[in-house]
């Protein structure tokens, strides 16, 4: 996969400079360094550099089989919650709460399961003054979680989807149950 990027990458190269020699090109882009002769290296506006990392750097990370027949729906909780953590799809952030709150919910209690949805939420609300510090922070179901934003108030008196779109209060589309007919009354309008 190294060697296919590096002719992507060099052909990109001469396409962008075409009055320009190989060896030109190759400084320009390629850096050597103890470990690869050609190593890709772009520079930023503030003239920094940033490396291209390798495929052949990337770690390996192994799927772990689920055991015997172990199934989500068995009532196991205790297995589930300590695999859950492990998953590839879970931040670095809800991880360490994970661990924190030793795969429970802050407010009810519950064990988290790969099935729930689950909100990072703030205990004391940043509209009121509390900070984005992880002391400051715990996890919750989505459903726990609507319930304490409603009554601590940090969500404004709104009411949100979970696309992220707000509505009013009332804020609604009427419908019009008799259609109107036209002016010339031949027709609708």
């Amino acid at each position: 996969m190294d060697n296919y990027l590096w002719e992507i990458l060099w052909q990109w190269a001469n396409r962008r400079h075409p009055n320009k020699s190989g060896e030109w090109i190759a400084r320009k882009y390629w850096t050597p360094t103890k470990e690869v002769k050609w190593n890709f290296i772009g520079k930023t506006k503030h003239k920094e550099e940033i490396e291209l990392t390798r495929h052949a750097k990337t770690e390996i990370v192994r799927h772990v089989k689920v055991k015997g027949t172990a199934s989500p729906f068995d009532g196991n909780l205790v297995y589930w919650s300590k695999r859950l953590p492990k998953s590839p799809d879970v931040s670095t952030r809800v991880i360490n709460l994970l661990k924190r709150q030793h795969g429970k919910c802050e407010m009810c209690g519950l064990t988290f399961k790969d099935s729930d949805q689950w909100e990072v939420d703030h205990i004391m609300p940043t509209m009121r003054g509390g900070k984005d510090w992880y002391s400051n922070l715990q996890l919750l179901h989505d459903y726990c979680h609507d319930s304490k934003s409603a009554r601590d108030g940090s969500k404004g008196g709104r009411i949100y989807d979970k696309d992220g779109e707000t509505e009013e209060p009332d804020e609604v589309k009427v419908s019009r149950p008799v259609l109107k007919t036209s002016r010339s009354g031949d027709g609708l309008a």
